[in-house]
């Protein structure tokens, strides 16, 4: 274990728990990141799916919040291989619901999001901001960018969703690595979701990247409580990220129709025609009309988020509030709408619980 990696280690040990905050584009707000920093635990910040402007304005507030250590993420992902044929038969396939709507769908998809590796601006961002750790989702940032954000002082971690990703992450330099397991809310961090998928449990990736890498594990999917903390640990896991547990609080960014949907609880489905990319949603409208389109049929990431954030705006003016990218875990029915630190609270004297103190 080299310096950086034992850094690490030393920042989950100041923390009351061990325990992560996802940072769920969308839904993770500075006011959760903060709150749940100011508990003692560490805070997240999605910024994926912002703007330069917009990532800077977000780890500026929280650092106004919070004098402690929070986690921003970024997505790594490949640009869109787009195909205008692909394109334009997923917008005709959505017209008729479109119409239902009283509305239209976008005459052409644009490529809404760009990845971390391509844009110089948001690396300015962050090291202009230096929050304590950065986290990649879908990939890895280039060498240089790895060089910049160790030279910043920033930690750095990677979601992994199998063996292989792990020994990637691990031989680009990073300090930490996510096991996000099959059950996970939100968008899968697969580097590839073309290449195949294992659909491992985060019991299993945990345990298998454990057992061979030396850098600090955070186990990732379908962890709700500090009983499933503790399991965690069992694992051989440095830590645990908890996401879903998150969006009923109040200072999440969770619209009405999506807490209302996760307070009901209900299944979850795997689906890529919300985004382009496999993500874990809660059974809604738009995952029923979406439930027989071949992976082949759905635009790329993110053009297909083009179309779905259309389709839910022309669904709510409408009246209709089941078209949301209503992202959740498998265990969602155990969420709690609480405040980020009552929660927090409650988790802690579970986990302490388990352990038999």
């Amino acid at each position: 274990m080299n310096q950086r990696q034992a850094t690490t280690l030393a920042l989950f040990e100041t923390l009351t728990l061990p325990l992560l905050q996802a940072p769920m584009a969308g839904m993770a707000t500075p006011e959760l990141a903060a709150a749940v920093s100011n508990a003692g635990t560490l805070g997240g910040l999605g910024l994926g799916s912002s703007t330069p402007a917009a990532a800077r304005a977000a780890i500026l507030r929280t650092q106004a919040l919070t004098a402690r250590p929070f986690q921003v993420n970024l997505f790594c992902h490949a640009p869109a291989a787009r195909d205008n044929g692909v394109e334009s038969r997923w917008i005709e396939r959505a017209r008729p619901l479109f119409e239902t709507f009283g509305s239209s769908p976008p005459s052409a998809l644009e490529e809404i999001y760009r990845p971390f590796q391509l844009d110089p601006a948001m690396l300015e961002v962050l090291l202009e901001t230096r929050p304590a750790m950065v986290s990649f989702h879908f990939g890895l940032p280039s060498a240089a960018q790895i060089d910049s954000l160790r030279r910043a002082g920033c930690l750095l971690l990677a979601t992994a969703t199998s063996l292989d990703e792990a020994r990637r992450i691990a031989a680009s330099g990073l300090d930490a690595i996510i096991a996000q397991g099959w059950s996970a809310g939100g968008h899968r961090g697969i580097f590839d979701p073309d290449a195949g998928d294992e659909r491992l449990s985060t019991e299993v990736l945990t345990r298998r990247l454990v057992a061979e890498s030396t850098l600090p594990i955070i186990a990732a999917g379908g962890l709700m409580d500090g009983a499933d903390i503790a399991r965690a640990l069992s694992w051989g896991a440095s830590a645990a990220q908890l996401g879903t547990a998150f969006i009923g609080c109040p200072e999440s960014a969770a619209d009405p129709a999506h807490r209302g949907r996760l307070a009901a609880g209900g299944k979850t489905v795997m689906t890529r025609a919300i985004s382009g990319r496999p993500a874990r949603c809660l059974e809604n409208g738009f995952t029923a009309w979406a439930r027989d389109a071949r992976p082949e049929e759905i635009a790329a990431y993110p053009c297909a988020y083009d179309l779905g954030k259309a389709l839910d705006a022309a669904a709510k003016a409408s009246g209709d509030d089941t078209y949301g990218a209503q992202w959740a875990g498998a265990e969602a029915a155990r969420a709690r709408a609480l405040p980020a630190a009552t929660l927090i609270e409650e988790i802690a004297g579970e986990w302490r619980q388990a352990n038999g103190s």
